[in-house]
Order: C-alpha cells, then sequence, then structure tokens
C-alpha cells in the first residue's frame, strides 16, 4: 500500500463565514505526480496550505473531518515542511535585493528568508547548496544578488531552496506566471527532467500549457470543490474544460503539451 502524503475527507475551510473550500475529500500519494487546475479563487492555493499544514480544517460537530498528513493526524509544522519544499509567487517577493542567490538556497535549511548569524551551516549545507545550483544550472550565480536576476533565474534560485533539504515532494504554485513562451516551455521541459529523475511534483496553475508531460492526473478545482480528478487524457479536453472554466474553450493536445483558447 502506498505511503500518503494527504488523507482528507469532508474538509472545509472557511474564512470570515465563507467557505473557502467545501467538503473535500482526496488522496495523495507519496511519489506521484498531479496538477491542479482551476480559476482564480476557485481554491488551489487554499488546497496546498492545507496540505502543507499552513491551515487548518473547519471543524463541525455533526460532520467532523479527518485529515492526515504524510500519515499522522497531529503533525508537527517543521516535520511536514523538512518533507515538503515549497516555491510560490509569493515567496519570491519576501527576499532583500541583496541578498544572494547561495544565502536564498541556503535558507531553505531554516526556513527563513536569508542566513543569519545564529544560523550555523555546516559543510555538508554548503555542499548540497552547490548540488542543487548545479542541478538548476545557476552554479555560476552563487555570488550575485536577487537585484540582478531575470524572472527564470529567480525561480531557479527559489526551486534549488525548496529541494535542498531532498524533501519528499516539491509544490509549485503558479511557477511559470510571467515568463515568456519561450521561457515556460524550457520550464515544462526542466519539470519534465525532475520528475524523471526522481522528485516528485504537485503543480499549481490555472494555464494548461504549465503542466508537464510526465504528469498524469489532474484535480479541476472550482468555487472551493473538486470538479473532477482523474487522468489528464480524459479531463483535458474542450467539454470537460469549458465546464470548469465556465467559457466555450477549445483544448488541444501536441504530443502531450495541451493548450487552450477561448472559442469566438
Amino acid at each position: 500500500m502506498a505511503d500518503k502524503a494527504l488523507e482528507i475527507r469532508d474538509v472545509s475551510v472557511v474564512r470570515d463565514g465563507k467557505k473557502i473550500l467545501d467538503s473535500i475529500s482526496m488522496d495523495i500519494d507519496v511519489g506521484k505526480n498531479l496538477a491542479v487546475i482551476g480559476l482564480n479563487g476557485s481554491g488551489k492555493t487554499t488546497l496546498i496550505k492545507l496540505l502543507r499544514g499552513d491551515i487548518h480544517p473547519y471543524y463541525d460537530e455533526t460532520n467532523p473531518a479527518m485529515m492526515k498528513i504524510f500519515g499522522e493526524e497531529h503533525w508537527n509544522i517543521f516535520d511536514v515542511r523538512s518533507k515538503m519544499g515549497v516555491v510560490s509567487m509569493d515567496l519570491q517577493s519576501m527576499f532583500r535585493n541583496d541578498t544572494t542567490v547561495y544565502e536564498v538556497i541556503a535558507s531553505g535549511f531554516f526556513g527563513s528568508l536569508d542566513v543569519f548569524r545564529n544560523m550555523k551551516v555546516t559543510d555538508e549545507m554548503i555542499k548540497k547548496v552547490y548540488e542543487k545550483a548545479v542541478f538548476m544550472g545557476i552554479e555560476d550565480l552563487l555570488e550575485r544578488t536577487l537585484e540582478g536576476l531575470s524572472l527564470g533565474e529567480m525561480r531557479r534560485t527559489l526551486i534549488a531552496r525548496a529541494l535542498v533539504t531532498d524533501p519528499k515532494m516539491l509544490v509549485l504554485d503558479e511557477p511559470m506566471t510571467g515568463l515568456d513562451i519561450v521561457m515556460k516551455s524550457k520550464f515544462r521541459t526542466m519539470f519534465d527532467i525532475m520528475v524523471d529523475k526522481g522528485v516528485n511534483i504537485i503543480m499549481i496553475t490555472h494555464d494548461l500549457t504549465d503542466i508537464p508531460v510526465n504528469i498524469n492526473r489532474i484535480i479541476m478545482m472550482k468555487a472551493g470543490r473538486i470538479f473532477a480528478d482523474g487522468d489528464k487524457k480524459k479531463l483535458l479536453n474542450s467539454k470537460t474544460v469549458s465546464e470548469l472554466y465556465g467559457e466555450p474553450i477549445k483544448v488541444e493536445d501536441t504530443n502531450g503539451i495541451y493548450r487552450m483558447y477561448i472559442e469566438e
């Protein structure tokens, strides 16, 4: 039986009296890759916050929810974060411009936004920083500050930071936002290579083009609920995607790369 990264049954999340997630049930196995898609505000990011243990389910005595992270109903947030690396747009804006690429990657060991004087960086950590920089193709940028990086270089730096603890799972929250079409293609190829090398990915996106070829499971979110959960080839079609987005959309598949267009 596969180990579970996440098990949830009838889980809701309430904010300001409104259900952001509404009676969600799903399993995510350790070692499996998937993409979560849907419009902005559909509940995608809230689902990831649940997965990370950043937020807790709404408790209803009449319909008690069940939630386990890596098999535990009561989890240590720092233990969860060591097993799960996250790259998000929010994180990108939190670092100071004068922070070096090396410091950003090394900060992943401490869950911080820099490496401070009270933090001991061991020789093994230094070795791991360089190893992940090489893996992401940014070893020549380690002494550069963030101020001089391109958007693509910044994203590679944040991914190296997320990988530095060798997590069981890498969560990518809209990782290609703002990238041009050429860079998107390069990143999609890079993620496929990472999956081939054993890095397990959960990708959050609203754009089908972002989804790597090697990711086959799709979870569709709509209005805080799971709209569909299944195989990519069965779900990524014009009919289902049009129902998900509420607009007439044409979906095309070119060798496992999906694109969608608003039908005029």
